[in-house]
């Protein structure tokens, strides 16, 4: 029996904080008027003091899981990708979970800067396929702001923080993800860089030369794009054994919207099936793909039967195509009023087993210390009080 894999549920956050081109011109040397004919922008998101990847990450997540149906212990796998996560070490997916309360998951982050979501849904997909999971939640979570040089009006007017996903879950109907295609090309990869790692440590030398902010060579950034959109779309159809003319929507990752009307020349199709919301938050790397479907299923531009393909590319180099055939009336909610409310009185709650699991950890360390174990004193025979030399 075949076990095919479908997207249950899919939710979004983006900062309320607006940043227009008109208020970047205060910071440098640009324009609104250069700024939209260049690259499409109007305006992008900007995450406050109070925000940061894991954040957005777990609003969208949350969302996510709601419309699917689906508590957070009953998720199995939280896949994140991110080129901008909280910390290098715990993985920006771990923080997540404990803020969702999925307490039964496992989770990882990815790394494959814009093309992050779409790699994240393979891997999950691949999962579900095999049977080791039967669900998953796949986030792509960005905080850009936070890694950008603002005296560089290159790269500060393209940049953006948000953060969507999706919920995926095995069922025995036939459609959902139906083909992957992915692929690097590391030998590009200084044109898009945040040269922070053991390579480029943490320094004030580094920090005052802006070694460890966001450098890109958009020219070359531009000429790959342009080409490997067009391939990737291309290389995913042919493996689902349709037609580019099948498409019914392609969501491509928002970077450029000449990359996007380039893309549309070159397959033959027409503006009105390739989606754009690039005007409205600019480039948000991982963020980018899953905040467009999100804004293609609450407008409207998502259908019961639809083809659709998700295409990122970007720092790596990197690119990750999927299409999937959706299934369902995306409008239609089978939960009756009493059980969302219910599902969402327990989504509330959910955080609180994180909570709870600290506080326990905390008072059993109390608990050791009163009856004398792991004191951190070394015994007569050189050991450590309450452990073996083994």
């Amino acid at each position: 029996m075949s076990r095919y894999v479908h997207i249950t549920g899919w939710g979004a956050y983006a900062p309320p904080r607006i940043v227009t081109n008109q208020e970047l011109t205060h910071i440098v040397a640009t324009s609104d008027e250069w700024i939209q004919e260049r690259t499409g922008i109007v305006e992008r998101r900007i995450a406050d003091e109070k925000d940061y990847t894991s954040t957005m990450a777990a609003k969208a997540g949350a969302r996510a899981l709601e419309r699917a149906g689906l508590l957070p212990h009953q998720l199995q796998l939280i896949i994140l990708a991110s080129c901008s996560p909280d910390y290098l070490i715990p993985c920006t997916a771990c923080i997540v979970q404990d803020a969702l309360g999925a307490t039964r998951s496992a989770a990882l982050d990815i790394n494959t800067a814009c093309s992050g979501f779409v790699y994240g849904l393979s891997l999950a997909t691949a999962m579900i396929q095999s049977g080791q999971y039967d669900n998953a939640l796949v986030l792509g979570a960005e905080c850009l702001s936070r890694v950008v040089n603002w005296t560089d009006r290159t790269t500060c007017v393209l940049f953006g923080d948000g953060a969507g996903g999706v919920v995926l879950q095995a069922a025995e109907a036939e459609g959902g993800l139906q083909a992957f295609a992915l692929g690097a090309d590391g030998s590009g990869g200084d044109l898009l860089t945040i040269h922070l790692g053991s390579r480029t440590p943490l320094t004030l030398d580094n920090l005052a030369n802006s070694e460890t902010l966001i450098k890109m060579n958009g020219s070359e950034v531009y000429r790959f794009g342009s080409r490997v959109l067009n391939q990737c779309v291309r290389e995913v159809v042919a493996k689902a054994g349709l037609e580019v003319q099948d498409i019914d929507l392609l969501i491509p990752h928002q970077a450029n919207v000449r990359i996007l009307q380039k893309a549309a020349k070159q397959l033959g199709l027409p503006m009105e099936r390739i989606f754009q919301n690039l005007d409205r938050y600019g480039n948000t790397s991982s963020a980018s793909v899953p905040l467009a479907l999100v804004d293609a299923i609450e407008t409207g531009r998502v259908r019961t039967g639809d083809n659709i393909v998700m295409v990122g590319f970007g720092g790596g180099l990197t690119w990750a195509g999927c299409l999937v055939q959706w299934t369902f009336d995306p409008r239609t909610d089978t939960r009756g009023p009493i059980q969302r409310t219910v599902n969402s009185i327990q989504m509330r709650v959910a955080p609180v087993r994180g909570l709870a699991r600290r506080v326990d950890r905390r008072l059993r360390a109390m608990e050791d210390r009163v009856r004398g174990r792991d004191t951190g004193r070394l015994d007569d025979n050189g050991r450590r009080n309450g452990h073996s030399s083994d």
